[in-house]
C-alpha cells in the first residue's frame, strides 16, 4: 500500500464533511480527498435512476484520477440508491453511509423514533428493511426535508441561518401523528448534523443520532494495518461544479482542505 493513497470521500454537496470530521480525528494522518458532485445537487430530489446512473461512473473517474485505498460514500440518498452497484464497480473497498436507526431505537424510551432526510432517502425499501430489523417495536415517522439541506449548504458557505428556519424545516415530521412521542430522531442525511446546534435549539430534549462515529471506526478498522505518512500533503477538495466561493474555502480549510479544485 502506498503511503500517500487517500481516503477519498464523496457527496452531493458539503455534508460529507460531518463524517471527515470524526475519521481525521481517529486517522490525523491520512491523505483526503473529498470530492462534491455539486453540479448534481442537490440528490434528495432526483430520481432512483438519475442517481443510479450518475453516482457509480463519477466515482469510477474518481478512482481512476486519484487511486484512493479506499472510497467512502458520506451520502445516505447514494447508498441506499447505489450502493451495491458501487462495490460492484470498483476493485477497492467502498463504505457506504446508512440511516442510523439501529442506535435510534436502543436510545428511544418512548419508542417513537424518527427519520429525517431527503426525499428520495425516506422512501427506500433499505430504510423500510432497517426499521423493519432494527425497530420493529418503535413507531418510526419519516420526513424528506430538502430545505435542511440547502440550509447546511448555506450555513457552511457562510450565510446566516436562524433556528426559525430549521425549526420550520423540521416541524412536519413532528405534525404527524405520534409526532408528540418523538424523543430520538435519526439525521439520515450528512448535511443534518452540520444543523445540529440549530436542531438542538429549536427541539429541547430531542436526542438527534447520525452515523459519523460508526462510520469513522469503520474506516479505521479497514485500514488499520496500511501505512500513513509522517508529513501528510495538503487535503483536496474538488468539485464538479463552479468553485466554491470564498466563505466556503474557509469551512474546507477548517477540515484540513487546503486545495480546492474543479473536476
Amino acid at each position: 500500500m502506498n503511503p500517500a493513497a487517500p481516503l477519498l470521500f464523496f457527496d452531493s454537496g458539503v455534508g460529507g464533511l460531518s463524517v471527515l470530521g470524526p475519521t481525521r480525528a481517529l486517522l490525523p494522518t491520512a491523505p483526503i480527498v473529498y470530492a462534491a458532485d455539486s453540479a448534481g445537487f442537490p440528490y434528495g430530489t432526483k430520481t432512483e435512476a438519475e442517481i443510479a446512473a450518475r453516482v457509480p461512473a463519477l466515482l469510477g473517474r474518481l478512482v481512476e484520477r486519484f487511486q484512493p485505498r479506499l472510497v467512502v460514500i458520506a451520502c445516505n440518498t447514494a447508498c441506499t440508491i447505489a450502493l451495491d452497484q458501487v462495490r460492484a464497480a470498483l476493485d477497492l473497498p467502498v463504505v457506504g453511509t446508512v440511516p442510523a436507526i439501529k442506535p435510534a431505537a436502543e436510545r428511544s424510551r418512548t419508542r417513537t423514533i424518527g427519520v429525517l432526510g431527503t426525499e428520495a432517502t425516506i422512501r427506500q425499501r433499505y430504510v423500510d428493511d432497517l426499521a423493519a430489523q432494527f425497530a420493529a417495536d418503535c413507531t418510526v415517522l419519516r420526513h424528506g426535508s430538502p430545505e435542511l439541506v440547502e440550509l447546511a449548504e448555506r450555513k457552511l458557505g457562510g450565510e446566516p441561518v436562524t433556528v426559525e428556519q430549521v425549526r420550520a424545516a423540521t416541524q412536519p415530521l413532528f405534525d404527524q401523528p405520534g409526532g408528540d412521542r418523538l424523543d430520538t430522531v435519526v439525521l439520515a442525511c450528512t448535511h443534518f448534523p452540520l444543523l445540529e446546534q440549530e436542531l438542538s435549539a429549536a427541539f429541547p430534549g430531542v436526542a438527534w443520532v447520525d452515523g459519523a462515529a460508526g462510520i469513522a471506526r469503520r474506516i479505521a478498522f479497514l485500514t488499520r494495518d496500511q501505512p500513513w505518512p509522517a508529513d501528510p500533503p495538503a487535503g483536496i477538495a474538488v468539485f464538479t461544479g463552479p468553485p466554491p466561493r470564498r466563505a466556503l474555502l474557509g469551512a474546507l480549510a477548517a477540515y484540513g482542505l487546503d486545495e480546492v479544485g474543479t473536476i
